[in-house]
């Protein structure tokens, strides 16, 4: 798994439990958001409006992707988000 957030980094993560990707991403994620200059508010409009759809969707959607041999991607605001299968 792949991900980018616009203005802040971008980062990997090797596996193949999906929902370990899930997680890991939502850690990362919202590290970074939590550090950032983002009111509370802010913080929370981000995490449900942009993270949670990208977060859920690694576990249905992008797992039927990968499983099926494709690679999946999945954007929402500035978080970017791809999953690739094993070589």
């Amino acid at each position: 798994m792949t991900w980018a957030l616009v203005a802040e980094h971008a980062d990997e993560w090797t596996g193949s439990d999906f929902g370990e990707a899930a997680a890991v991403l939502n850690e990362k994620v919202v590290e970074a958001v939590s550090a950032s200059p983002m009111d509370r508010d802010a913080q929370a409009h981000f995490r449900a409006a942009f993270l949670a759809p990208v977060h859920d969707s690694i576990t249905s959607a992008g797992r039927d992707a990968v499983e099926a041999g494709r690679d999946w991607t999945n954007a929402a605001g500035p978080l970017l988000v791809a999953l690739t299968p094993a070589a």
